[in-house]
């Protein structure tokens, strides 16, 4: 499920339920734009929605928005690939991302609906357990080996199958 006219490049590592929008800060560019030294147009980070005032340390995974007509809850934080290093002609580009925290995050679609270019994303619901983007961007980059945070993340119902089994896998081998 995607927005219509808009699609992802690589179905293999993109989109499917989980991954269905990728929603990425704009109040992040101006950070970018020193690292680049360029002027970056909107959807530079290869995102379908790019907004403002929206940050990860903001969001909640599980939190559910309305979208014009449609409901979009957050599935999990995005993890940058090499594609975006390619664009940008930046080899550690993803690395960095991921060290800035500034990665943005996926919402799943519950309920399709049109959606328009000027209208916001409203908050429905803030998820009870307040399990941020940055947090779990924290416990899966840098803070591997923290039990308690992947318990934490874990307890999360709405969180995508990928990262759920990925901190799964890490719970097993600890």
């Amino acid at each position: 499920m995607n927005l219509d006219g808009d699609g992802q490049a690589d179905l293999v590592y993109h989109g499917g339920k989980d991954k269905a929008v990728c929603v990425y800060s704009y109040d992040h560019y101006p950070y970018w734009e020193r690292v680049l030294k360029r002027k970056l147009a909107y959807a530079a980070f290869g995102e379908n929605l790019t907004v403002k005032g929206i940050k990860e340390e903001e969001i909640c995974i599980g939190d559910i928005f309305q979208f014009g007509e449609a409901i979009v809850q957050v599935s999990q934080p995005r993890q940058p690939c090499h594609k975006l290093a390619k664009k940008h002609n930046m080899k550690d580009l993803p690395l960095l991302v991921q060290k800035t925290g500034f990665t943005g995050f996926y919402f799943r679609v519950l309920r399709e609906g049109w959606v328009a270019q000027d209208r916001g994303l409203r908050l429905l619901h803030r998820h009870p357990l307040g399990i941020t983007v940055a947090f779990a961007n924290q416990i899966m980059h840098h803070d591997k080996k923290n039990l308690k945070g992947i318990e934490q993340i874990l307890a999360v119902k709405e969180l995508s199958e990928s990262w759920r089994n990925t901190f799964l896998k890490r719970l097993r081998e600890s």
